[in-house]
């Protein structure tokens, strides 16, 4: 669509100046856009930004950033229209990734539709809903800002934790994926299609001994040997871990692995 055709569909409900700043935006593909980005258009962008904000034209999706509502969102503008949960996740904090029970369904490693969007990032950030949309954020420390790689949905690219990153993530918090069986899960059905001397490394550069344990026995149980083999050869901490942290701490012991095993997992259940 060109920018005549653009500023004359807006000029239906906006003012001239209105109409131009949104059919020039969305001409040059600035769905999501910044107040500096109006400055070309106004003296006075918190005064075109509040209009455009009443009329539902834009959303604010955070201070000085905000998104428009296409055409075809219809005459309630942004409270119809929806946008992917990782392009809102990928405005809203930097650095960041997406990460556990979200990065898990995208990879197709678990069957499970998350409640939310879970974002992985080194900034304390309070858990926030955007056009209907739950963005859960986890802080981590910088040295777990690792293991990412591109993806692009509706033409904008977006940090993922890597499949490898993403098991080695959530078997240091379970809680952020369902729990330490469904990790467990998605290794068995992934074995084939992870990098496993990849998967011990990240295991190792993320600092956790629990990792270690945790990985140490997964794969042993579910005969994954190359990682097995590799993982028996490192020294772990002397203390004894809980397989999956967010259950009781009773179960029996593998003293090999230096956990407390708090939960049962069953390979067979899952194979039909």
């Amino acid at each position: 669509m060109c920018a005549r055709k653009l500023i004359t569909s807006y000029s239906r409900t906006l003012s001239e100046r209105e109409a131009k700043a949104l059919s020039s935006l969305s001409y040059a593909g600035k769905t999501i856009f910044t107040t500096n980005d109006l400055k070309e258009f106004t003296n006075n962008p918190k005064n075109l930004l509040d209009w455009l904000v009443r009329k539902k034209w834009i959303q604010k999706i955070k201070n000085g950033t905000y998104l428009i509502a296409p055409l075809n969102a219809g005459t309630n503008g942004t409270d119809n229209y929806t946008l992917h949960s990782f392009i809102l996740a990928s405005v809203l904090v930097e650095p960041y990734y997406i990460a556990y029970a979200s990065a898990l369904n995208y990879h197709g490693l678990t069957d499970q539709t998350p409640s939310a969007t879970y974002v992985a990032t080194t900034k304390p950030r309070n858990s926030k809903t955007i056009l209907n949309t739950k963005i859960r954020f986890v802080t981590i420390p910088p040295h777990k800002m690792f293991g990412t790689e591109e993806t692009e949905i509706e033409n904008r690219k977006i940090n993922i934790a890597s499949k490898e990153k993403t098991l080695i993530d959530c078997i240091d918090h379970p809680e952020h994926c369902g729990g330490i069986e469904e990790v467990a899960k998605a290794l068995y059905f992934a074995k084939n299609d992870i990098d496993q001397t990849k998967l011990v490394d990240f295991a190792q550069k993320i600092r956790n001994k629990t990792v270690l344990k945790r990985l140490g026995y997964l794969t042993e149980i579910l005969c994954i040997e190359n990682a097995v083999e590799t993982l028996s050869t490192l020294p772990l901490s002397s203390g004894y871990s809980l397989l999956d942290c967010s259950l009781k701490k009773r179960g029996p012991i593998v003293e090999k692995w230096k956990l407390v095993i708090n939960v049962t997992i069953e390979p067979s259940k899952w194979i039909t």
